[in-house]
């Protein structure tokens, strides 16, 4: 099954963005925010500037195992 998680967890005096990819790969932003809300929120975003990466979802298998391979 493919899935993309979204979620905040603590870091320093805020929250720590991530974004998690049923492949095992994950995306942490480098800042932390206020509230768990603009965390979610900005890993949301951060989602949204790579479309690529959820255009692999639906690549057939083997052009999917080359995208990674090239990237």
């Amino acid at each position: 099954m493919t899935s993309v998680t979204l979620s905040a967890t603590p870091k320093g005096n805020g929250y720590q963005a991530t974004v998690t990819y049923s492949d095992g790969v994950a995306i942490s932003s480098a800042e932390a925010f206020p509230s768990q809300a603009e965390a979610i929120s900005a890993a949301a975003l951060r989602l949204l500037d790579m479309p690529e990466r959820l255009e692999r979802f639906d690549a057939p298998e083997d052009e999917s195992r080359d995208a990674e391979r090239d990237s």
